[in-house]
């Protein structure tokens, strides 16, 4: 009777004992349904054998061992378990982050290739031959014909005439083909600019082992063909591609980019968007080997691949690699300890790279290839700021973003207004008695939606109706103050009445149909102005968008947190990128009460490298990071108090265990304190070196786990925090 230790995704730092007649040491990385508590819970085994730490017979028995799907490997046990101890998080919760729901509960998942690789047949070449009359899955196959073969199913229906695939395949005319050969063989690719090919050629001649590279290009430098051409050589080699995007929304403009360009290879794409059953599949897929290329957000970082050679991060800089809820990790961060692991390169692309990644790379921790030249467009876009302290705005417009706006619509050309605030207005008030839609729930206010006439919080979810009157005093001339998208987009609309104007942001793009369709539209020339969030800042190349007009901009400028003006310079400088892609030249103009402002001057000779250099000579002075190295203890209960209490009584646990260097702060309300209904507080820890922190944070977490705490408290800690 063998003793297997299984991970159970609870929020306790230890894997529990179970027995299981014919468990062996193959079944270690197989997940498991065992009784827990008076219930059922699946969870990973991660031991066999060892001594019990109470009588064989009180240990409870398995009650399935997932045997239908290929063991978990040792190189990715060892990823989770790393990442468990850096985040100090429980293995089990990691465990459960990094399967996919199918996998977790131990059902059974099939990895059959739902896109299967299609040759022309030996019918389909005597249809070729013989005289028949024209029709839409002919002229199909002669087109398929005229190219070098295998493709994905998906391929060929994405192509002119594709939806004819499926009556090609009930003919006979084209067949699965079982031994692609050449599946790995790219495409067509357009010539490589030199700085293009000396990326290429610096990274595949370091012998494509570990190094993370900073690829730091500009806005439509091209980055993405020196990934696909990464990809190549490593496909070449026979190994697995790893890409991670930091959006969903930018997966299937990606994804076909790569299709197109690898036709014969199988593409996996991984992220929580996708249905059960498909994120399941392509997990076992990429296990068993059958995947070449797994792309995907950053839970695909624990995809398992046997064959890796590359890892590619897109957007590096971008937060949505940080986990914010559950196990707080950075894909990123993660990514970069893979590479090491598997010994192959990490490529970090960004037009505008995270102050600790461009650090890193000064300090030639990571090397360094820069893209500095357009791959189409002649030139970068011209900025220039719109000083509007003394001038009135039409509903946030400025006079000479209007006429610019009149410009492009007389050539034909597209707009962009930015402003990264969705909904009509950020709050609606009552002049008479100063009341506020304030949400129930949270230390936030209810946006006006005004197109469904709704009052949503954008942090916990709360909807209601627009009152008709104030709730307060009855008065109905309660008015929407601020603005929103709606609200920018109802006013274009007056001002050109002859002009295609459309609205990107999560409230009309809420599901990936409906964003490819926003994308098409705007790609097919069948908009005028575009009114947009933070979706539209990056990853897009639309050649008629020439003006970007930025309202709103300012506010970062007065945040309180101290990476505020790095992400405001990384978002103006991203949406700048997409004027002007194309053969068009392109313009952006930036509203500002502060058009003097330093990072507004390096904004406008597109200089990160000086902006960098000014906000590192701060951090230093300051003495955040990448100077020093941060964790967060957040607590979150019914009332303030007894999470500032539980922080206070942590600090004290801290205060004997802290080495020399160590820095405890105050306990403090979080700056949105109230959340869902829950008080928040904050402990930040800091030290100058990550190893003696590392250290504490351990012993440390160790023994808030044994602490009694009430049964209504929560609490998580979270390393490198990026809020602060």
């Amino acid at each position: 009777m063998a003793i297997v230790r299984v991970a159970l995704p609870i929020p306790l730092p230890q894997a529990f004992d179970y027995t299981a007649a014919d468990a062996g040491v193959g079944d270690v990385g197989r997940c498991v349904k065992v009784p827990f508590g008076r219930g059922e819970r699946t969870g990973l085994i991660v031991g066999i054998g060892g001594e019990a730490g109470v009588e064989l017979a009180r240990i409870k028995p398995v009650l399935h061992i997932q045997r239908g799907v290929p063991a978990l490997p040792a190189d990715w046990l060892e990823l989770v378990s790393f990442v468990a101890r850096y985040y100090h998080a429980p293995l089990g919760e990691v465990v459960a982050l990094a399967l996919p729901p199918g996998l977790r509960r131990a059902d059974g998942v099939s990895d059959e290739d739902e896109d299967p690789l299609l040759g022309v047949a030996p019918k389909g070449g005597e249809a070729l031959c013989a005289a028949r009359r024209a029709s839409r899955a002919l002229a199909l196959l002669q087109a398929l014909a005229a190219e070098p073969g295998p493709w994905r199913r998906s391929v060929i229906r994405a192509r002119e005439g594709g939806e004819a695939v499926g009556e090609l395949l009930r003919r006979g005319w084209l067949e699965i083909v079982a031994d692609p050969g050449a599946r790995h063989e790219a495409g067509a690719q357009p010539l490589a600019t030199p700085e293009q090919a000396a990326a290429v050629d610096a990274i595949v001649g370091a012998g494509m082992r570990f190094r993370p590279w900073l690829l730091h290009g500009v806005t439509g430098s091209g980055k993405t063909e020196v990934y696909l051409r990464l990809a190549a050589h490593a496909l070449a080699q026979g190994r697995q591609v790893l890409m991670l995007v930091p959006e969903i929304a930018l997966t299937p403009q990606l994804e076909q980019r790569v299709a197109q360009r690898f036709a014969a290879a199988n593409v996996v794409s991984l992220h929580s968007a996708l249905a059960d059953g498909a994120r399941s599949r392509g997990f076992v897929q990429a296990l068993s080997g059958r995947a070449d290329i797994v792309l995907g957000t950053r839970l695909a970082v624990f995809a398992p691949l046997p064959r890796l050679g590359l890892i590619l991060v897109d957007e590096e800089h971008d937060a949505s690699y940080k986990q914010q809820e559950g196990v707080r990790y950075s894909a990123r961060d993660v990514a970069v300890w893979r590479g090491r692991q598997r010994d192959v390169p990490v490529v970090l692309g960004s037009a505008t790279p995270s102050l600790e990644s461009w650090f890193h790379a000064r300090s030639e921790r990571y090397a360094l290839q820069r893209l500095s030249r357009r791959a189409v467009a002649a030139t970068l876009p011209a900025v220039r700021c719109i000083d509007t302290r003394r001038t009135k705005l039409d509903e946030g417009l400025s006079p000479a973003l209007h006429v610019a706006i009149t410009q492009r619509l007389e050539r034909g050309e597209q707009s962009l207004v930015f402003l990264n605030r969705r909904g009509y207005a950020p709050v609606l008030s009552c002049p008479s008695c100063g009341w506020v839609s304030r949400c129930p729930h949270c230390s936030a206010n209810l946006v006006v939606h005004l197109a469904d006439r709704r009052l949503r919080c954008h942090h916990c979810g709360c909807d209601g109706p627009i009152p008709h009157a104030c709730p307060s005093c009855g008065d109905q001339d309660i008015q929407p103050f601020g603005r929103g998208t709606q609200r920018i987009e109802a006013r274009l609309a007056e001002l050109f009445p002859q002009a295609r104007v459309l609205r990107v942001d999560r409230d009309a793009a809420r599901t990936r149909s409906q964003w490819e369709t926003l994308l098409d539209t705007i790609a097919a020339g069948e908009a005028d102005i575009l009114v947009g969030t933070q979706m539209m800042a990056k990853g897009h190349d639309f050649p008629k968008l020439t003006l970007v007009g930025v309202v709103g901009a300012d506010a970062s400028l007065h945040a309180a947190d101290f990476r505020a003006p790095e992400r405001l310079f990384q978002q103006l400088m991203q949406v700048g990128g997409r004027a002007g892609r194309g053969a068009l030249p392109g313009e952006v103009l930036i509203q500002t009460e502060y058009p003097m402002h330093p990072l507004y001057l390096h904004l406008a000779k597109h200089d990160f490298d000086a902006f960098a250099r000014m906000a590192l000579q701060e951090r230093r002075a300051a003495g955040f990071p990448p100077f020093t190295h941060q964790a967060m203890l957040r607590a979150d209960a019914p009332a303030l108090e007894d999470a500032v209490e539980f922080l206070r009584h942590a600090r004290r646990l801290a205060e004997e265990r802290a080495p020399v260097g160590l820095r405890l702060y105050d306990p403090v309300p979080m700056r949105m304190t109230r959340l869902a209904r829950r008080e928040r507080a904050q402990l930040l820890v800091e030290a100058d070196h990550r190893g003696p922190l590392q250290a504490f944070l351990a012993e440390w977490v160790a023994v808030l786990y044994r602490q009694r705490t009430a049964r209504e408290l929560r609490w998580q800690l979270d390393v490198d925090p990026l809020e602060v």
